[in-house]
């Protein structure tokens, strides 16, 4: 019960709260490097991708966790990664950010996250599976990068630390701007948990721990699995309709700690509140969601299930998933905030 119940509710809750108090978001950090060429937030989640393979590629290679690769549709990624990148712009956040903004009391984050639970369930269990399948059995090819290389594992590990180093080198020279500050209203380890900001590099090292730890927990149960959040959000909603308690299982645990997590840290800090939304934004919502939903079935997996898990395993659909998506977002941020100003 610990494994299934208790264990994904914990790393849930970590994450998000560490997402709420840290702002850490994905389609923030991919909009920026487009908008006004910032790649903070990308190689901060470089940081917590190399801390989490470092350590799921040594458990299997000592055999705690089998293989996670499987072949996939390079054709249903790459459509399905476009089309999920330009939604979370609309839907102004990935599917863990719509899920820890809820937390926060973002009504516009809960219509795009029933929108995306709607639609993943239509993909996974309902009237657009046949879709998915569909799309699915085309250019279909090895998932386990290294092996399609012909070279060690480890190798490609090496490069993303390099890359990653560079990255965080070049960030942390930078001259800091100098931003005013409130005053300090609490003390001690309440100041330290919901006033003081957490940098995103000490966050996605957080994240790297609390990803690794998944794959530990899933192993537990059976399970060669990491962090995922599109399944357990089409379960949700698929329990609800149906009764069938088999889609209860340990993401649905995790997803649901995210929300509790974020609400938590929201709540200390005072920054819960709810808040309606304009029409647009309601509009915004409705249409982000639901695509987000379909974008995240087809590639098999959002910015976490394939840009953060699957990349730690040196996944080809990982990374060929990360990059489209990134692709999406920064062609729907031209539409939205670029060409609005030449107009």
């Amino acid at each position: 019960m610990f494994s299934t119940i208790f264990s994904p509710l914990l790393i849930g809750s970590l994450l998000g709260f560490i997402f709420q108090r840290s702002r850490f978001c994905l389609t923030g950090g991919f909009r920026e490097m487009y908008l006004s060429k910032n790649n903070r937030i990308f190689y901060a989640f470089l940081i917590a991708i190399l801390l989490q393979s470092i350590g799921v590629l040594w458990l299997i290679e000592i055999g705690y966790i089998t293989s996670p690769y499987k072949d996939f549709s390079l054709f249903s990624t790459i459509i399905g990664s476009l089309i999920f990148g330009v939604s979370i712009v609309l839907a102004s956040g990935c599917a863990t950010g719509t899920w820890y903004h809820a937390g926060e009391g973002l009504i516009s984050s809960w219509i795009a996250l029933f929108m995306y639970m709607l639609s993943a369930a239509m993909m996974r269990y309902g009237a657009l599976n046949d879709m998915q399948k569909f799309m699915g059995q085309y250019w279909r090819m090895n998932d386990n990068l290294a092996q399609s290389l012909q070279i060690s594992v480890w190798w490609l590990v090496a490069i993303l630390a390099i890359i990653t180093a560079f990255g965080v080198y070049t960030t942390l020279r930078k001259p800091k701007l100098k931003i005013a500050s409130l005053p300090a209203k609490y003390q001690g380890i309440r100041h330290f948990l919901f006033e003081k900001h957490i940098h995103p590099f000490w966050a996605a090292i957080f994240i790297g721990i609390l990803a690794l730890l998944a794959w530990l927990s899933n192993a537990v149960v059976g399970k060669s699995a990491g962090l995922g959040i599109t399944g357990p959000s089409a379960n949700i909603i698929t329990f609800l309709i149906t009764g069938d308690t088999s889609r209860i299982n340990w993401g649905v645990f995790l997803v649901l700690g995210i929300l509790i997590g974020s609400y938590l840290a929201a709540k200390g800090s005072s920054e819960f509140k709810w808040r309606l939304p304009d029409l647009a934004t309601v509009r915004n919502s409705v249409i982000g969601g639901l695509f987000m939903g379909i974008g995240a079935s087809l590639a098999g997996g959002c910015t976490i299930g394939n840009g953060l898990t699957a990349t730690a395993v040196m996944s080809s659909k990982g990374w060929i998933s990360l990059f489209f998506i990134m692709l999406g977002v920064w062609a729907m941020s031209y539409f939205v905030y670029v060409r609005p100003q030449k107009l």
